[in-house]
């Protein structure tokens, strides 16, 4: 990876550097612009605000007088804290209001506050502490559960720290009240804080830590607001403003005195609700959900089914493998929203990554490259057996047109054994997830195996280029517009085209309304993406050619990084 740092000294001449890891960074701290990855876009300028950083770790002493009235002083914080949020989503609209809402549901979760009761108890700890501990503890485990539910660790520490603050007394975590319009810098903003956000008062959005996956990225795209994320040594520059361009990720050091820039957003989305291009060219546009709420969200957000429906939900808090009528359930209970229409059910992702008791996986040297996904049912069958007849079940129960896929496929002979066995239990429609670049090398022959195919491109980019899709320091690897993954896209879509068959992208990638047109030049025929972005990605379809499309795509593939691949696009569509 290279990333540079740039900064003149006083004198006027350039400040001194040094190379480590591949990384150049000045000995001056006078830096005047830094470099990230861009997730929304638009340029603007203005003052910083910084946006405090989380709460340090509450002291586990003075140990409480009374230990059963300190654990009782839980249950009234969440409630309050709860009840914050909830009021704050009455004055959001759509995937904001939503989140919020997920979000005081996780600070009144009884579970929190029983865990942390029993800690105050038992350990005679301080209420504080004991909340703090008793959500790393659930935090842990959503980190060990890696992907989309590692993502959601982030949302956990936020309520956390909000219970905290409650019960010490003091203001609580987060953006604080903007009295003009300002960049806000941070090192990370709680989902719940992005969705609070004023368009009107927040020029843009900084962050040193984030990905292009980070709910940031998501909501920001929908508010429309630039951003920029994983801006390495961000918090360490001393700038009263900033210039933020959300189209090349670069941030610089702007005039206090120079007038505010307002970026312009665009307005409300304009879509019929039929993906295609201009000239009728069908692209699917798809949601990803995850449980009831994500798939209501995607339905009312005009999605025309579900490209992603990822089935571990079901299975995070339970001891023991659930039956397949609690599966059928609760799988049905996220098809009904799409009567009559495509649903994609993703089977069981997990492994020793993704730790689930019932499985019992042995410890890995590396789990991520070890046995997860499919390769779990090649030693477990019978587990992959149950729940394909569980998600049967549940397509006869909700009436949608259900198909499956398999994540974790490397090879054509393993697509064909998932095929065989889905088939086997009265799915016809049958597909795998690529998001390993062998899948994706051999995707005309796992094409003949199966009847589509859907790339992941958040975990086809983490192992294409070696860099861990959590990791905020090698997050420009994982950048959707890098050209390398490109490339490996526009061998999936060749392979789609020759045989006929149906190959989408359910990965963030999707989400990005110009990156989608790149991704329909490719030759894919679908994109899912979370419920915000499904609007704005119809109506950016609906407004080029598939001419177009294709010119878009072999202009990115020409070029030799993300930020140029950006740029020929942006400069192409104006």
């Amino acid at each position: 990876m290279s990333e540079t740092l740039t900064g003149t000294a006083a004198s006027g001449q350039p400040a001194a550097t040094t190379e480590s890891a591949g990384v150049t960074v000045t000995n001056n701290p006078a830096v005047s612009s830094l470099t990230g990855v861009a997730v929304s876009p638009g340029r603007a300028s203005g003052p910083v605000v910084r946006v405090a950083e989380p709460l340090g770790e509450p002291a586990s002493t003075p140990a409480p007088a009374d230990p059963v009235a300190e654990a009782a002083r839980i249950e009234p914080a969440a409630a309050v804290v709860a009840a914050r949020l909830e009021a704050q989503a009455e004055t959001a609209e759509g995937e904001a209001a939503t989140i919020l809402i997920t979000t005081a549901a996780m600070a009144a979760d009884p579970a929190l506050a029983t865990q942390a009761q029993q800690l105050v108890t038992a350990q005679n700890l301080p209420a504080a502490r004991a909340v703090y501990q008793a959500a790393e503890g659930f935090a842990e485990a959503l980190a060990a559960a890696g992907g989309y539910m590692a993502e959601r660790v982030r949302d956990v520490r936020d309520v956390r720290d909000r219970l905290v603050a409650e019960l010490l007394g003091i203001a609580p975590p987060g953006v604080p009240e903007l009295t003009s319009p300002s960049v806000l810098v941070a090192r990370d903003l709680a989902p719940a804080d992005t969705a609070g956000l004023d368009p009107a008062k927040v020029l843009a959005l900084v962050t040193e830590e984030g990905g292009p996956t980070s709910h940031t990225a998501i909501l920001a795209r929908a508010l429309g607001i630039p951003a920029v994320v994983a801006v390495r040594g961000l918090l360490a520059l001393d700038a009263p403003a900033l210039t933020v361009d959300g189209d090349t990720g670069l941030v610089e050091v702007a005039d206090p005195e120079a007038p505010v820039v307002t970026a312009v957003a665009a307005g409300p989305a304009e879509w019929n609700g039929t993906g295609a291009t201009a000239d009728g060219h069908v692209v699917k546009v798809y949601g990803n959900v995850g449980s009831p709420a994500d798939a209501q969200a995607a339905a009312d957000a005009g999605a025309e089914g579900v490209g992603l429906f990822r089935t571990e939900f079901c299975y995070l808090d339970a001891s023991a493998e659930p039956t397949v009528d609690e599966q059928r359930q609760a799988y049905t209970a996220v098809l009904s929203p799409f009567r009559g229409k495509p649903v994609i059910v993703r089977t069981l992702d997990a492994g020793a990554d993704k730790p689930l008791a019932f499985l019992s996986p042995e410890a890995e040297p590396n789990p991520a490259l070890g046995v997860r996904g499919l390769r779990i049912a090649f030693d477990r069958p019978e587990v992959l057996d149950r729940q394909l007849a569980a998600i049967a079940g549940a397509a006869e129960d909700s009436g949608a047109v259900v198909s499956v896929m398999a994540p974790m496929v490397a090879t054509a002979d393993e697509a064909a054994w998932f095929a065989e066995r889905a088939r086997a239990a009265g799915l016809d429609r049958a597909g795998v997830m690529i998001e390993i670049p062998a899948a994706a090398l051999s995707a005309r022959e796992i094409l003949d195996a199966v009847d589509f195919v859907s790339v992941g491109t958040n975990d086809l980019a983490q192992y294409t280029f070696a860099a861990d899709r959590q990791l905020g320091a090698v997050a420009k690897l994982n950048d959707p517009w890098q050209p390398a993954l490109l490339r490996l896209l526009k061998l999936i879509g060749d392979a789609a085209t020759a045989t006929g068959k149906p190959a989408g992208v359910c990965g963030e990638a999707a989400g990005d309304p110009r990156l989608a047109l790149v991704l329909a030049g490719l030759g894919l025929t679908s994109v899912s993406m979370n419920a915000p972005a499904i609007r704005s990605v119809g109506a950016s379809l609906a407004s080029v050619t598939l001419d177009d499309a294709r010119s878009l795509a072999a202009a990115a593939l020409s070029t030799g990084t993300p930020a140029d691949a950006r740029a020929v696009v942006a400069a192409a569509l104006k």
